[in-house]
């Protein structure tokens, strides 16, 4: 496990892909309890640990993933992601060109829960609510493009829906209309970095994860 940073009140760590954050029906292992584990073993702790979900991110995706060491901050930070005072900033590599450097991307977006896939809406559509990122294009290939991503909201498979209803699904993401999978059976969407003030100690937390190597090629100077 990748611990990117750690205090006495939070642990951020970079997930791999395929790793999922919390336990589901699977009955995977969930990197929650991968933390809890480590942190046992590290302090000797001889009881429970405690490690709260601050938020999630796919199980195809990569990158930066923030837990509570305990309830004063896992409360303080649930109440600043609810407020939107968490900054993320993804990395996507995507098929085509979009026709834009940059671009605010809005869209009413409709989740189903059956399918676990989320739609822009039809007009007028029940349930639909308003969704907005704005992303920047990084760097060009000759079939992809990388794109720098801030979500500006936060809904179930936001940038996966959005980048697809514009034409250019994320690499490896056969739910969203990509072409072909990835070998290793994930999406080309990295949780790059994630800014936030301490919920306890008051101080600017930013912290960022490893670019994956195959977006490393596409950008100069980050090749190796």
């Amino acid at each position: 496990m990748e611990v990117l940073y750690e205090d006495n009140h939070i642990i951020i760590v970079n997930k791999e892909v395929g790793e999922i954050v919390q336990g589901d029906r699977t009955g995977d292992i969930p990197l929650s309890e991968t933390v809890k584990q480590w942190l046992k073993e590290k302090y000797a702790k001889p009881g429970n640990v405690f490690c709260g979900v601050v938020h999630r991110i796919d199980r195809p995706v990569s990158g930066v993933v923030v837990f509570a060491k305990t309830s004063k901050a896992l409360s303080r930070l649930n109440d600043m992601l609810r407020r939107g005072e968490m900054h993320k900033t993804y990395l996507a590599l995507v098929e085509g060109h979009p026709e834009a450097d940059e671009a605010l991307l809005e869209n009413m977006l409709v989740s189903d829960g059956r399918i676990n896939k989320t739609f822009v809406a039809r007009p007028g559509q029940k349930d639909a609510k308003l969704s907005k990122l704005r992303y920047r294009v990084v760097a060009r290939g000759d079939r992809y493009s990388l794109l720098e991503v801030n979500l500006l909201t936060g809904r179930k498979h936001q940038i996966r829906a959005q980048l697809s209803a514009m034409g250019h699904p994320i690499k490896g993401d056969l739910k969203y209309g990509a072409r072909r999978s990835n070998p290793d059976g994930g999406i080309s969407l990295h949780a790059a970095r994630i800014e936030f003030t301490h919920p306890v100690g008051g101080k600017e937390i930013c912290v960022e994860a490893p670019m994956p190597a195959e977006m490393r090629r596409f950008v100069p100077g980050h090749e190796a």
